[in-house]
């Protein structure tokens, strides 16, 4: 790893439908947002009140109840915002791509309207941090526009998350284009000239990808109770009920959990991958049930990606989380 990827990029949306975008332009900030009622939560440092006041109050922007890892992905959102410190952030508007250094003060917590509110009186507190402000030009003083940037570097350059930290070496290519170095080493690699060569197929809409990865989990889910329920091998398979109705209901449930989980892996953060856009098959969607002695119901069930629901086979969420998190922290320090 080269000594430019030590440091940090990110990159972000502001607030639902990005409304706090112009804001965070004029401010010189980056920002997030958070319900009234669970910023006390925040403040004590509580993350399990946290999530158990989101699991008996919220509903998420799908409508449905957040699951654990979708509230602790809230609540750590408030974190990750007050330690930055000497990071790049990047966010995409439109055509344009800007970028921002995050400073050292102190994240400042303003109470103000919430956004569309569900009812009257509704605030949140909006958490903004300073920044060294926004350019949207490259260090030599190019424009930096999306339509000039190669098609693989546009699946990690865009987010559909609220934020999220680059891994690997995509923050040496997103520091690299900050720079206005040369990036054909990277746009020669195999993966990366097989990703220019699909681009020419036409865009598809991320909505139809959502629904056609909900689709195939959901088919593939029914069959796993088709086959399992009362099927004699060595020992009585263990039931697993598809309890949905109508069955509708089901692929819709699937499409808010990876909306709401914002394309990433509820276990590991790590951005999955969809059906017949896939590059890893290791990174594809695929549905876990949280409790795996439980049945697929609303409440059980999150998206991870296929290799993690693989390892996890039918070790406890808990303590399969506790070793991700051993393995994580034992390979990334930093």
């Amino acid at each position: 790893m080269s000594a430019a990827s030590s440091k940090k990029v990110f990159i972000a949306n502001f607030g639902h439908e990005n409304y706090l975008w112009p804001d965070c332009f004029k401010r010189s900030t980056i920002a997030t947002f958070q319900d009234e009622d669970l910023q006390p939560f925040w403040l004590a440092g509580d993350r399990a009140g946290y999530i158990a006041h989101c699991l008996a109050t919220k509903k998420t922007s799908s409508g449905i109840t957040p699951i654990p890892p979708v509230a602790g992905r809230w609540f750590n959102l408030a974190t990750e915002l007050a330690a930055t410190d000497n990071d790049v952030w990047i966010h995409r508007q439109n055509n344009e791509i800007w970028w921002t250094v995050s400073r050292a003060d102190e994240m400042e917590a303003s109470l103000e309207p919430a956004h569309k509110p569900k009812y009257p009186g509704e605030r949140v507190y909006v958490l903004r941090k300073p920044t060294t402000g926004w350019s949207n030009k490259n260090k030599k003083g190019t424009v930096l526009t999306w339509a000039a940037i190669h098609p693989k570097a546009r699946e990690f350059l865009f987010t559909e998350a609220t934020f999220q930290r680059l891994r690997g070496d995509n923050p040496d290519y997103a520091l690299a284009l900050i720079e206005g170095d040369d990036l054909h080493g990277w746009h020669r690699r195999p993966g990366w000239k097989m990703k220019e060569d699909k681009a020419g197929k036409g865009a598809v809409r991320w909505a139809d990808v959502i629904e056609i990865t909900a689709v195939n989990l959901a088919n593939k889910a029914r069959a796993t109770v088709a086959s399992s329920n009362g099927q004699q091998v060595s020992r009585t398979v263990k039931n697993k009920d598809l309890r949905f109705a109508p069955a509708d209901d089901f692929k819709k449930y699937i499409e808010a959990l990876i909306k709401d989980q914002e394309g990433r892996c509820a276990i590991t953060g790590i951005e999955m991958q969809h059906f017949g856009r896939e590059d890893d098959p290791q990174l594809l969607c695929s549905l876990d049930r949280i409790d795996s002695d439980g049945h697929y119901e609303p409440g059980n069930l999150q998206i991870v990606c296929r290799f993690v629901n693989r390892w996890k086979s039918d070790t406890k969420d808990d303590e399969f989380r506790r070793l991700v998190a051993l393995v994580r922290c034992a390979g990334d320090p930093g």
